[in-house]
């Protein structure tokens, strides 16, 4: 299945596909031109984690297979197929791809993606030193690790974080985030959430990191879905620099305000390791 938000300029944005478990397919990744294409390609192979070329899928061309470090599936590719959109289903407000739906509160774009990784620093350069990433905020623990790190290509704090995963496993996503601009959506959605019966796992509320107001529920195969409520902040400084959050601060930058998560927020990942698995991974 083939979906898209309804402020999502492309195609499609999220692809679901039958599994005998949750978890993560492949995270793809635009390029800004066929020749930042090309010239990434050579970097991927030359770090010894790329994995090929292959025709394509619905609504893209040619894609470049690679793995992080941790390996996280991806994919580079130039090529996309660009939403058609009927005449009745147009909005007049021409920098808006199509009219919002009448049904349930419609997420407006794709935000990012957020993964689990075993070690946090040696995901991030791959992606800052062969992809071209920026660090914003990382969460640097007493020791010296980086237990977090908030990377993007764009103004936006991240396109993609990655988080230490705490059973120790390796390679698993912990949320997909879709956006909608208005805080008073998250309220609105926690109320139809209660009424269908749909765990809410945590907030509203807002996090330091990013400043962006979430929310947090499962999809009903497992995944965690997160929903923004704002964009937080934006970069726009050429040089800036990344914000470090310590041990001493971090419970802010966890959550500014709206209660605590659980502890399972810092656990729970997909595919879902065994009890017996995350102890051996301790």
């Amino acid at each position: 299945m083939y979906l898209r938000a309804y402020e999502d300029w492309y195609l499609h944005t999220l692809k679901i596909t039958e599994a005998p478990q949750a978890g993560l397919g492949h995270v793809a990744w635009r390029t800004s031109s066929r020749a930042a294409l090309e010239r990434r390609v050579k970097a991927l192979e030359a770090s010894g984690l790329g994995e090929g070329w292959h025709d394509g899928d619905l609504g893209h061309g040619p894609a470049y297979r690679f793995r992080t470090p941790d390996g996280h599936p991806m994919e580079l590719l130039w090529e996309v197929e660009y939403a058609e959109i009927p005449e009745e289903k147009r909005s007049p407000l021409l920098n808006r791809p199509q009219k919002r739906p009448l049904r349930g509160v419609p997420v407006r774009r794709l935000d990012h993606v957020n993964l689990l990784c075993s070690d946090v620093t040696k995901n991030k350069d791959f992606m800052m030193e062969v992809l071209g990433f920026r660090l914003r905020e990382h969460i640097v623990l007493n020791d010296g690790s980086e237990a977090g790190a908030w990377i993007s290509v764009s103004p936006l704090v991240h396109e993609v974080a990655f988080m230490r995963d705490a059973t120790g496993a390796r390679g698993r996503l912990h949320h997909v985030c879709y956006w909608y601009g208005y805080p008073q959506n998250l309220c609105d959605l926690a109320d139809v959430f209660r009424e269908e019966g749909i765990v809410i796992e945590a907030g509203p509320g807002k996090h330091g990191i990013s400043q962006a107001m979430f929310m947090y529920v499962y999809e009903p195969g497992g995944n965690r879905v997160e929903l923004f409520g704002d964009p937080g902040y934006l970069i726009f400084d050429p040089d800036w620099k990344p914000i470090r959050w310590t041990e001493d601060t971090l419970a802010a930058g966890i959550v500014w305000y709206g209660g605590s998560l659980p502890a399972e927020f810092f656990r729970y990942g997909t595919p879902v390791v065994s009890g017996a698995e995350a102890k051996a991974a301790e």
